[in-house]
């Protein structure tokens, strides 16, 4: 096992500047994710720590020890394609024996016949039959060893590649979107099976993924990268919950954050169709962006501080344990998902009008600049249903919402 250190990374390639100063520590046997758009960096990155690409500036270290000079294949670190990589002229048994006749065995004890007379080499091989024997239990493919990869599906090719990866013994895995080729089932199956196995090896794992549901399953931290850069790192709870950047915000969750244009006035109310958010209030005057999840967004009665507002339901996702309304709110172009019950939406279907409440507790904001703004309480007030008090920026509102 091993811990991994990267100081002030930086990557380009000719003109562009793929990695920028990226800077953060991967504890000894932790399951860390880099998740983000394509494009963004994360694979440039994860090759940097294999030792597959040479930085720009900035060290990599490896259990305290600076490893820029050091070869990939020494660097004991084991890495797992997209594409599986495996020989398609070798069965599963010989393709998992490869890295370990490499490491193992000498020039002459791996030649067919001459290699049998050379002393030593029969325990050598027992060895690795063992180990190999080892692997295919721990993933379950013992009767796979004989097939070659064109005769596997998709998802026993990628144990069959995380085989070849273990049978090592590595430091620590580094996984380039493992799972892109699996079908949507089989991925799923697969994510709780890799964390599983990360628990059981209690190993160092570095994940590269776009698809963010794999992030917050799996991962003990997650890395969202976006232009070369780290916009946030934490557990995936804290970034699902508390996202530090709009990009951040937008990115991580399925469906999407509700992002609706606010504003803030000169005495701090934050204003939205002319309403004021109640209790709260912002210091900097100026035009704000402000999130909700779906599932922050009632059809019910008020329940505390907040918002209620009209919508007109334009299209509706059934995804049987819920469901998902889309919605334009009355009056306006601006478009909302909200998240509802299958009883809830049983009385709902296109073109009804609903009343929705979003609690200003489960409101976040964003700058101008993208970034997280924390407001501040403001007196509690009472709500009102259904009034629409203008939001003067001269005149404070005596009342809620």
């Amino acid at each position: 096992m091993a811990s991994i250190k990267l100081s002030k990374i930086s990557k380009n390639f000719a003109d562009t500047n793929v990695l920028k100063n990226i800077d953060f520590d991967i504890c000894d046997g932790e399951f860390l994710t880099l998740v983000g758009p394509s494009g963004c960096g994360k694979s440039t990155l994860l090759r940097i720590i294999a030792g597959l690409e040479v930085q720009s500036q900035g060290d990599v270290l490896i259990s305290g020890s600076v490893v820029n000079s050091i070869r990939a294949s020494q660097r004991d670190l084991a890495m797992v394609f997209q594409s599986y990589a495996l020989y398609p002229h070798l069965t599963v048994r010989r393709n998992i024996e490869t890295p370990l006749r490499l490491r193992d065995l000498s020039f002459w004890e791996r030649l067919p016949l001459l290699g049998n007379l050379i002393p030593g080499r029969s325990e050598k091989i027992k060895l690795i039959f063992n180990d190999v024997e080892e692997v295919s239990n721990t993933l379950k493919i013992g009767e796979l060893m004989n097939r070659k990869p064109g005769q596997l599906s998709g998802g026993q090719r990628q144990r069959v590649a995380l085989g070849r990866a273990m049978v090592r013994k590595p430091r620590a895995f580094l996984m380039d979107e493992p799972l892109s080729n699996l079908d949507a089932a089989l991925r799923v199956h697969m994510r709780s099976e890799l964390a599983e196995l990360h628990r059981s090896l209690g190993t160092t794992f570095i994940y590269v993924t776009h698809d963010q549901a794999e992030a917050l399953t799996m991962s003990d931290r997650m890395a969202v990268m976006m232009d070369g850069e780290i916009l946030q790192l934490g557990a995936p709870d804290e970034i699902y919950a508390n996202p530090m950047d709009q990009r951040v915000a937008e990115f991580v969750g399925s469906p999407k954050i509700n992002l609706l244009p606010a504003d803030v006035t000169t005495r701090g109310d934050i204003c939205f169709m002319d309403r004021r958010v109640p209790g709260l209030s912002i210091a900097s005057p100026g035009p704000i962006m402000m999130g909700v999840r779906p599932e922050h967004v009632l059809i019910s009665d008020p329940i505390g501080n907040g918002i209620e507002m009209k919508c007109e339901v334009f299209h509706i996702e059934n995804l049987g344990s819920h469901f998902y309304l889309h919605c334009i709110l009355s009056g306006t172009e601006y478009r909302l998902i909200v998240r509802a019950s299958p009883k809830q939406a049983a009385e709902i279907s296109i073109g009804s009008s609903i009343s929705i409440f979003i609690n200003s507790d489960h409101l976040i904001y964003f700058g101008s600049n993208k970034i997280r703004i924390f407001p501040s309480q403001s007196e509690q007030l009472t709500p009102k249903t259904q009034d629409n008090i203008k939001c003067d920026p001269k005149v404070q509102p005596a009342i809620g919402l």
